[in-house]
């Protein structure tokens, strides 16, 4: 969360010596250690700078130090030089002057991960898969990720030339897009996974992050929903003004909503609904995981300790604390935390204590003997110190390691770029299947390629025969050793087909976002995504959505250990 404060503070080290006065010994005492280690710090830069043996790049070498001085706090403490700036309001706004792509490095080759629908890049008719040379006559091999988004962001209405290599194309081809002003959708996707239960996705908490909630609501309700599925999977944070206003559209007007505690007093609030809400009854499920972080974490608290909605899936990020951006000279700012966030049951989600290390530098958790109970409105218990414990726990699949091998090696990624260009169109995303024999053609498409890997029973197995031979036990075993081991070959050669569900069902999204975009992602997986299948169930059974807000209710977060990870 990101919100400014205008408060008048010392410009100089020199101000605050004039304090000395009116302050108490230990006052005195503290600002000495200041002074006298800030010119510690300037001395020695003074001599590094004058007598090291290479020339230095002086706003390098400060900022290196800055960073490692606010590392050792928390990570959210950030010193933002002026050249980062404008990243740093693209983070806070959604917006930014560009084509709207996502581009990924592969093998020292920048590949178009994905181009935004409606923006410049699909426009022009950017696809994923292509292969971007050179930008503005700029070759961008050698290019870092972040140089190669400065190449390609720019002005509105400003040309930008791509050299471009294509699957199935002989030679590069040049294309001429005009940049346009980006603006990163905080709801990518709004539907209706059934003619009841309306879907929206929240991907961030930018700028009007709210009336997009708002809109999608609405738009949803008047589509026919009855009952919401709230997905807020993986949702970084982002404002804490946007939290709040999102939080007010499902709860009555003048409810405490998130306050925030600190050193500085005089900055702690409490946030309320100002506004009346949208809808205070219809049915929400929102599904939550481990990466859903901040303001993530103030909405889902908020509509879990006003029992006005059921949270499905995993325990949230557990950050609970607030930054705030502080202007420092020269146009660079400080980004720093300066307080915790506390929900309406009063409880505090922040999992880490940053405050507090040991001899060696690592930070520890709250221990389940440190949480503290809490209760909900209508007398439900939650605990804190630990995220967002959902109501419905939802354990993410762990995919097979021939699954995720297709995944690193882009193989999934390049079947699809290939399809592609084979089919000029398919069925609606929803109905696309894979057939049996397109499997099998990727199947044979992957002949020949590098899909080896180590299960960890062949791991386990390597680790147990190097144990037998220490203790000169292996030749009494090593028959059966071989045996398993040739076992496990044979069974990996078969994996293809033993997850072909699993594989399919990932490949069936890629290509479809190949067509449909993410929107088309998105409901492709509306028939196979575990987190919403539960949230559906739980909303298609309203006395278990009754009983699950109900203090008897049988629910994840009421439980301690729910708040370990």
């Amino acid at each position: 969360m990101i919100f400014r404060h205008k408060l008048i503070a010392g410009a100089a080290l020199g101000s605050a010596v004039l304090l000395f006065s009116f302050r108490t010994a230990a006052d005195n005492e503290r600002y000495f250690e200041i002074a006298k280690n800030l010119d510690i710090f300037a001395t020695t830069f003074r001599e590094v700078n004058t007598y090291y043996v290479d020339e230095i790049n002086p706003g390098k070498l400060v900022k290196t130090g800055i960073d490692a001085m606010l590392k050792s706090l928390d990570p959210y403490t950030n010193y933002i030089p002026e050249d980062d700036i404008e990243d740093f309001r693209t983070m806070t706004t959604g917006q930014y002057g560009g084509i709207g792509i996502l581009t990924v490095k592969r093998n020292g080759k920048t590949v178009v991960q994905s181009a935004y629908e409606g923006y410049p890049a699909q426009k022009a008719g950017l696809l994923p898969g292509d292969e971007i040379i050179s930008v503005n006559g700029v070759v961008i091999e050698k290019k870092s990720n972040s140089d190669i988004s400065k190449l390609l962001k720019g002005q509105a209405l400003s040309v930008v030339k791509l050299l471009v290599t294509r699957y199935g194309q002989d030679k590069p081809v040049e294309v001429a897009i005009t940049r346009d002003k980006i603006q990163v959708e905080n709801v990518p996707y709004v539907g209706m996974i059934s003619p009841e239960v309306g879907y929206f996705q929240l991907a961030g908490f930018t700028v009007d992050a709210g009336k997009e909630v708002r809109a999608a609501i609405t738009k949803l309700k008047a589509q026919g929903a009855k009952k919401i599925v709230f997905d807020i999977r993986d949702n970084p944070g982002g404002l804490l003004n946007e939290a709040v206003n999102i939080s007010n559209l499902f709860i009555d007007k003048g409810l405490d909503v998130v306050s925030t505690k600190g050193k500085v007093t005089e900055w702690n609030k409490t946030y309320k609904a100002l506004d009346l809400p949208l809808d205070v009854q219809i049915p929400v499920a929102i599904i939550t995981s481990n990466r859903s972080a901040s303001a993530s974490e103030i909405v889902s608290g908020v509509l879990q300790d006003y029992d006005r909605a059921v949270l499905v899936g995993e325990r949230t990020f557990g950050k609970g604390l607030v930054q705030a951006t502080r202007p420092l000279s020269y146009n660079s700012q400080l980004k720093v935390t300066t307080a915790k966030y506390y929900i309406p049951s009063g409880r505090c989600i922040q999992e880490i204590d940053y405050s507090h290390r040991a001899d060696d530098g690592t930070l520890g958790k709250f221990p389940d003997s440190l949480r503290t109970a809490f209760k909900t409105t209508a007398g439900r218990t939650v605990y804190d110190g630990g995220g967002v414990a959902p109501d419905v726990e939802v354990v993410d699949r762990e995919i097979a390691d021939i699954t995720r091998v297709l995944l690193q090696k882009s193989y999934l990624f390049d079947y699809a770029t290939r399809f592609k260009s084979e089919h000029a169109s398919i069925v609606p995303a929803r109905e696309f299947k894979l057939s049996d024999p397109e499997y099998q053609k990727f199947v044979a498409y992957l002949q020949g390629k590098n899909i080896s890997y180590n299960t960890d029973s062949e791991k386990s197995l390597t680790d147990l025969s190097k144990r037998l031979k220490e203790e000169k036990h292996y030749d009494d075993v090593k028959t059966e050793l071989e045996t398993m081991r040739r076992k496990m070959v044979v069974n990996k050669a078969n994996d293809l087909q033993r997850f072909k569900p699993e594989i399919k069902e990932i490949l069936e999204q890629e290509i479809v976002s190949r067509y449909y975009y993410e929107k088309g992602r998105t409901e492709a997986g509306f028939d196979d995504d575990p987190n919403i299948l539960a949230a559906v169930a739980v909303l298609n059974d309203p006395n278990r959505y009754a009983a699950l807000l109900k203090p008897s209710g049988q629910a994840a977060s009421a439980r301690k250990s729910a708040g370990t990870k």
